[in-house]
């Protein structure tokens, strides 16, 4: 009989108990998001590899998987860019000065360095415009180096339009892959054809110019911030090419040299299409394996410019750099 009693007046109080946690956890539960309820019960510990969600979410870190078709290898940050060439490079010598902005927008990174001291250029030095394949281009001097200034748009066979939409190559200019680009069989996007290409290799592009090499690129972005030494991230080099317009989220540059950079997107061999308004990516003729090339690469939300290897297979587009 105590034995029952005791049951009796145990139970109803396991009971409360019980109703009494179950209400509190939904309770808890519907103050939180699901983000911030996963850092209550797992913490933001660093160890366990998670942080807060607004942590998550405002990591600088950039997420290269987003940039490359499944299969593709990872990046190699150990392995290096080519050292640039020691040979100079001709600029134009008729040349129209016209006035630039030298102000600077803010790193939305917090990793990036600033850039305001960085050299500014007050003036866009602009060469002779350069007709090719009924289409007029302008030309920029930046340094040592003449550049066309804006995307290649010839209509090589295997060229595509970002979402094969004509519009788009319009604003872009059209997407390669590296054999294309390259004018070499399309075999060379799965060996090595440096044998094929010269130190300033035509490609498709205009007699009298190049397709840039690692070399060239290099030489562009330490004129650019002479103090960068790491060519895998060169900080404010973004900021100073990408154009003032065209960029999402309002990640547009300064176009303090009139490169005038925009965001065109890449499409993979399969005829997928990604990140236009948010990332462009140019050919250089420098390959790092048999099946891969270097390309640099600017974001809409960093200030800098980065090198890496991609698949030759992939489209990218094309800028070409005067002999």
């Amino acid at each position: 009989m105590k034995t029952n009693a005791k049951a009796n007046i145990i139970r109803p109080l396991l009971s409360a108990i019980l109703g009494f946690a179950i209400t509190f956890t939904f309770t808890a539960c519907g103050n939180h998001s699901m983000d911030e309820w996963e850092d209550l019960i797992f913490g933001n510990s660093s160890s366990s590899g998670r942080g807060s969600s607004s942590e998550r979410s405002s990591s600088s870190e950039i997420n290269w998987e987003d940039e490359r078709e499944e299969g593709e290898p990872g990046i190699d940050e150990s392995s290096s860019s080519a050292t640039p060439s020691s040979s100079s490079i001709s600029s134009s010598s008729n040349v129209v000065v016209t006035s630039s902005s030298s102000s600077l927008l803010s790193s939305s990174s917090s990793a990036t360095p600033s850039s305001s001291s960085i050299p500014t250029q007050a003036e866009i030095i602009k060469g002779t415009p350069v007709n090719y394949q009924g289409e007029v281009y302008e030309t920029v001097v930046i340094g040592t180096q003449t550049w066309i200034a804006r995307n290649l748009n010839y209509d090589a066979s295997g060229s595509v339009c970002y979402n094969n939409s004509e519009s788009n190559c319009a604003i872009y200019g059209r997407l390669y892959n590296f054999a294309t680009a390259m004018a070499l069989p399309s075999n060379c996007n799965s060996s090595n054809c440096s044998s094929q290409i010269g130190a300033k290799h035509q490609g498709i592009c205009p007699s009298g110019w190049h397709i840039p090499s690692s070399a060239d690129w290099d030489v562009l972005m330490k004129h650019i911030n002479p103090s960068c030494a790491n060519d895998y991230d060169c900080a404010g080099v973004g900021t100073k090419l990408k154009a003032k317009s065209g960029w999402n989220e309002n990640g547009n540059g300064i176009d303090e040299f009139g490169f005038s950079a925009l965001p065109g997107g890449y499409g993979s061999l399969s005829g997928n299409f990604y990140g236009i308004g948010e990332n462009g990516h140019w050919w250089s003729t420098s390959q790092s394996s048999v099946a891969h090339a270097y390309i640099n690469i600017m974001f809409y939300n960093y200030e800098a410019a980065y090198w890496r290897d991609y698949s030759k297979n992939n489209l990218f587009s094309v800028r070409c750099i005067k002999d």
